[in-house]
């Protein structure tokens, strides 16, 4: 009976300060639950917003959340609509988030944690961070600079960044915006020569690594994107040319060169197999990892196959619907690969003891998307550097919390199922 009051009284407080908040009557409030629409949004789950007011300047975010308000504010509703949305019911992308809760941090108490290496090293380049910069498309939906601000922001930090076949700046510029190789993701298409076009493109601008991504095989239904698109009153089709594959890639210089007249559709790879990724290592001196990898079985077969690492991914709930978020599926991955390559995570993080959980469960490396789109789209360069430096603040304070002195030290001692 007690618990129930106390229920009813905190529900009743809650709404009188939704009824009374000036961030709900901005219209902020609702660009919090872009990513999950069905629930009350993230962070209201975790904690309610500390101000009434959007941020003014990146130096004045208390976390990653805070950006995301005033990039809906600033992007327009189409462009903030093909970030936030995931697919069908958006189970998947809740659950990236809310299975954090799963898991607990052990910390280790009376180690000297007065100095701290959050330093990694992947394929014999050192970066300063865990953290890398995920691969998203089309970055200029959220700032004119796109691509080259979010490379600018991560060479300040000495990132590990990612870039997507859907930049819309070439793998050329934005490599020397980075002022160092960057690591590029492989759209394959349905076409092996627009495929091998591609991986030889990123093999002469020096990256290291191509990384394959394997859930992108079918069309989507991006219920949130397509709800936003009916509220842009802007004329899109001076920018977005749907008339063909060709032409929706224009914007988008990667393609530059290449023949696409073949390509139907949105491109997707439906024919992507294992012997498709062999015939990319005939082609090409980079390593070769496959981004979009969630079960032990194809872990295994990655393994079996030669591959050189794994990105455990979900596309961010952005691929398909699923329903398993990546840091469920990470244990697994880890178990299956039995230290044979690299293992690095992305989807739903957002805190750096999100990250945390992932290196101590056996990943080398935690990417971040939406946050730094939310700090393009809110600031810039400058947006984006700040979420970089607050994930990089928090992973290596969670670091300290644990007792755990280097990413090396952490090991599954330092974290739990919940029961």
């Amino acid at each position: 009976m007690t618990s129930g009051i106390v229920r009813a009284t905190s529900r009743r407080r809650f709404l009188q300060y939704l009824a009374g908040s000036p961030l709900l009557a901005s219209g902020a409030l609702a660009a919090y639950g872009m990513e999950a629409p069905s629930k009350l949004p993230d962070p209201m789950i975790w904690a309610p917003p500390g101000s009434d007011d959007l941020i003014g300047r990146p130096k004045d975010a208390i976390n990653v959340f805070d950006f995301e308000p005033v990039a809906r504010k600033n992007v327009p509703p189409a462009h903030f609509g093909y970030m936030a949305s995931g697919i069908d019911d958006e189970v998947t992308l809740r659950a990236n988030r809310e299975d954090f809760l799963k898991f607990q941090l052990m910390p280790h108490r009376l180690n000297d944690v007065s100095k701290v290496d959050t330093s990694i090293e992947l394929f014999g380049t050192k970066y300063d961070s865990p953290i890398f910069v995920c691969p998203t498309g089309a970055n200029q939906f959220f700032h004119p600079d796109g691509e080259l601000a979010v490379a600018r922001a991560a060479r300040t930090g000495n990132h590990l960044q990612m870039l997507s076949t859907s930049s819309n700046f070439s793998v050329e510029d934005v490599t020397k915006a980075r002022g160092a190789p960057v690591w590029f993701q492989l759209y394959a298409s349905p076409s092996w020569e627009v495929a091998q076009a591609l991986v030889k493109r990123a093999d002469g601008a020096g990256c290291p690594v191509l990384m394959v991504t394997v859930d992108r095989i079918a069309g989507r239904n991006q219920e949130t994107l397509f709800r936003l698109m009916r509220t842009d009153t802007r004329e899109c089709s001076s920018c977005h040319d749907r008339s063909s594959f060709a032409a929706r890639a224009a914007r988008r210089h990667n393609y530059d060169g290449i023949d696409l007249t073949g390509i139907k559709g949105g491109g997707e790879s439906s024919n992507l197999n294992w012997d498709t990724v062999k015939r990319m290592r005939d082609v090409t001196r980079m390593k070769i990892m496959l981004k979009g990898i969630i079960t032990a079985e194809d872990a295994e077969l990655a393994a079996q196959n030669g591959i050189d690492g794994i990105l455990v991914s979900n596309h961010g709930g952005r691929g398909e619907d699923n329903g398993r978020s990546t840091i469920d599926a990470l244990p697994e991955i880890i178990a299956a690969v039995k230290g044979r390559m690299p293992v690095i995570v992305d989807s739903g993080f957002r805190r750096g003891t999100d990250a945390v959980k992932a290196l101590a469960m056996g990943a080398q490396a935690v990417g971040v998307g939406r946050p730094y789109l939310w700090g393009l789209g809110a600031f810039g360069q400058e947006g984006v550097e700040r979420v970089l430096e607050i994930v990089r603040t928090e992973t290596r304070a969670a670091m300290q919390q644990c007792g755990a002195r280097s990413v090396k030290e952490l090991n599954a001692s330092f974290v739990r199922r919940a029961s």
